[in-house]
């Protein structure tokens, strides 16, 4: 399903679309400070987005035969609610089509997904320094869950809990 406005038209992602995203997944990463953290190719993207098991979903802001921005998402399960949910894993739009909408119609699509999956919830993460963020975020209805703190386990750590090393 589409989504049309006068300026931008957002849809799913395409094989096409894969260069784009990795693209912006870059850039993304090179505003976060995290660049040195990018392990990924478009050969891992396109695995995740399109292969026989894929692992992610994503739309895409067209503008033109542009692609401005991007949110990749995934479907997890809730054992409290007994009903999946759906985690933003980023959220993007380059900086020169920023403010004209393409980032809240971009949350849009993936809260109507939601809702025609019966989801129980959608949520994500933002960095606490993100301040425009955090307040975009807050505009659109979401909450800081300020009571959970996120944890991980990769690399070597990860090799060591699965006992591998």
């Amino acid at each position: 399903m589409e989504t049309n406005t006068t300026s931008f038209t957002i849809r799913p992602a395409l094989h096409a679309d894969v260069a784009s995203i990795h693209a912006m997944i870059l850039e993304l990463a090179d505003f976060e400070g995290l660049s040195c953290e990018v392990q990924s190719n478009g050969d891992d993207l396109h695995r995740a987005l399109f292969g026989e098991r894929p692992a992610a979903e994503a739309f895409v802001a067209c503008s033109g035969d542009d692609v401005a921005g991007f949110a990749l998402f995934f479907t997890h399960y809730s054992t409290f609610a007994g009903k999946p949910g759906i985690y933003l894993e980023d959220l993007f739009v380059r900086p020169q089509f920023r403010s004209r909408g393409i980032g809240k119609q971009l949350l849009i699509r993936i809260a109507q997904t939601a809702i025609e999956r019966n989801c129980a919830r959608y949520e994500w993460s933002v960095l606490d320094w993100n301040q425009n963020a955090i307040r975009f975020y807050e505009s659109c209805g979401a909450e800081m869950q300020g009571d959970w703190r996120r944890m991980r386990v990769s690399g070597d750590a990860l090799e060591r809990l699965a006992g591998r090393s």
